[in-house]
């Protein structure tokens, strides 16, 4: 089985690689106002990095929390997930910030995701063990405690991401709970080959 979340993470090492030797690299990828003409800087965005630390900090986290949704939910939905989650956090933050960049949004959305899908699973959180709905509430309250004492991170795009992303789990929760509740239904032909077999 192919995991995207490795792939991804590979990825963005060797793109923060990139701008670290290519200079203006950044600066015509990464998400400012122009993404209104330049539509792609939505999704180059996400693979941008301001820092060693920040690159480190979402690759922990994609790596965790991207792997768990892989095995959970399938390739094709993580995939889904991780872009819709990291372009709706940067078109929501083009109307807020003047530049921004990094995987953040779109790992929200892979946390929201799994918070829904296993909101019970332990994951440690401020130094503690804490069940994982527990540690994305703390989190999205920091956002929200970040929104009204910025301290020059995109706030509200980890909001956004986090959103799409628990929207996602509630149908993908959903949708396994009904497959779950399907009937197994055998032919009457099969019935009957199997009473004459072992019955009759």
């Amino acid at each position: 089985m192919r995991y995207y979340s490795f792939i991804f993470g590979l990825g963005i090492i060797g793109v923060f690689f990139i701008q670290l030797l290519i200079p203006g690299f950044t600066d015509r990828f990464l998400l400012t106002p122009a993404a209104f003409s330049q539509p792609w800087r939505l999704v180059t965005a996400i693979f941008l990095h301001g820092s060693a630390g920040h690159l480190l900090y979402n690759l922990f986290a994609l790596l965790l929390f991207g792997f768990i949704l892989e095995r959970l939910a399938g390739n094709r939905n993580f995939l889904l997930i991780f872009f819709m989650s990291g372009i709706f956090a940067n078109v929501f933050s083009v109307f807020f910030y003047s530049r921004a960049l990094g995987a953040s949004g779109a790992i929200f959305g892979v946390i929201g995701a799994l918070t829904i899908i296993r909101p019970m699973m332990t994951v440690w959180a401020f130094s503690l063990p804490m069940p994982l709905f527990v540690a994305s509430m703390l989190w999205a309250i920091g956002d929200v405690l970040g929104v009204f004492f910025p301290q020059g991170t995109a706030n509200l795009a980890h909001l956004a991401g986090l959103g799409v992303g628990l929207i996602f789990g509630i149908f993908l929760r959903e949708r396994r709970s009904s497959n779950s509740r399907e009937k197994v239904v055998l032919p009457e032909d099969y019935m009957k080959r199997w009473e004459d077999t072992y019955v009759g």
